[in-house]
């Protein structure tokens, strides 16, 4: 029998920048009224986008075809382009239990996400916490394998990107029905969701369910009503138009270091405008995330600051992150040996450079 591939038996001491320890209290605490303003903007986002989406598909007009349909596209587009965050984005906070103070509030809501993204989040509620004890260590974190690839040469992935791929959305439902049978593979995932827990295995398969008959009733409903359309916006509209998460959600460890006590060589943090900000549930300030995870997102900015002076510098915006992880990317074709590590200050540094 092959050894099996992760580790559960570790203990990893990570190093973390100082911080006063009444001012992180501060920062720890949560706040109601940004949860409530963050979670009823975010989801009443999606469904305004959705419906403005459809207010457009149903004013279609034959005779104005050349303004009408090029309409609904672009609105489609500004709506799919929310639908990345409306799964393991969103979930992922609330998941952390620190959105909001009452522990219920944010089950409700982590499943409320769960339910329009199609999400595993009980794969996701077994598997997060080791991604954050054991950080990009390969033994141990099977839910970011270091190095991170991608690849943009293919056609169809520019079309998951910028419109629709229907073999992403397909392939999101084969996953969720195989999962309803009991069907759980992979390493990773029979590793958090083990044979040796059938009730874990169990609440994971009826999830799986749920999404399949919740779905499936309300795709019947809306064409028994004459509104088949809103089963594209709404019942799979978080499968398409994936750019900006795409974009937001890779540079989180790419091209950084594994088995490195130390998040500063293995998470990334960068800064942007306020629109992509909230759609990510600030997690750009995923270095200070990992580092002190019991903060809330809202409350990440001001984390950043009071500890900016131990960390490496952020790149401002998507176009200067990228252009920093793409320069990595030519380095490692050049030379595989080539190693990036991150300008941490050298009294605190704790990796040999």
């Amino acid at each position: 029998m092959a050894e099996p591939r992760f580790d559960n038996e570790f203990k990893i001491s990570w190093y973390r920048s100082p911080i006063e320890k009444a001012y992180l209290v501060d920062l720890m605490r949560r706040d109601d009224r940004k949860a409530w303003r963050q979670t009823v903007s975010h989801l009443g986002l999606f469904f305004v986008t959705g419906a403005t989406a459809y207010a457009a598909f149903l004013a279609i007009d034959p005779d104005n075809a050349i303004w009408s349909v090029p309409l609904l596209i672009v609105l489609l587009f500004v709506h799919g382009t929310m639908g990345p965050f409306m799964g393991l984005i969103a979930i992922h906070e609330l998941q952390h239990r620190t959105v909001f103070r009452s522990k219920k509030l944010n089950e409700f809501f982590e499943v409320v996400y769960a339910f329009i993204s199609w999400s595993d989040y009980i794969w996701y509620q077994a598997s997060h916490p080791t991604h954050h004890l054991a950080t990009c260590h390969a033994k141990h974190d099977g839910e970011v394998l270091l190095p991170v690839r991608f690849s943009l040469s293919n056609w169809r992935v520019w079309l998951g990107l910028l419109a629709w791929n229907p073999s992403n959305t397909w392939n999101r439902i084969k996953l969720v029905w195989r999962h309803a049978n009991g069907d759980v593979q992979g390493e990773w995932y029979a590793h958090v969701l083990p044979e040796s827990n059938p009730e874990l295995r169990r609440r994971h398969r009826r999830w799986a369910q749920t999404l399949l008959v919740g779905h499936g009733l309300i795709a019947a409903a809306l064409v028994a009503a004459g509104h088949p359309f809103l089963i594209f916006i709404f019942t799979i509209g978080t499968t398409y138009c994936g750019w900006l998460g795409f974009l937001c959600g890779v540079p989180q460890h790419y091209g950084l270091n594994s088995d490195v006590p130390d998040f500063r060589y293995n998470t990334r943090t960068f800064t942007c405008s306020w629109l992509p900000a909230f759609y990510y549930w600030n997690m750009q300030y995923h270095l200070e995330h990992h580092m002190y995870p019991a903060v809330p997102f809202y409350n990440l900015p001001k984390l950043r600051a009071a500890i900016e002076s131990d960390l490496p510098p952020a790149p401002h915006g998507l176009r200067a992150t990228w252009r920093e992880m793409l320069d990595i990317k030519q380095h490692a074709i050049a030379d595989s040996q080539y190693r990036f590590l991150p300008e941490v200050p050298a009294a605190t540094a704790t990796l040999e450079q």
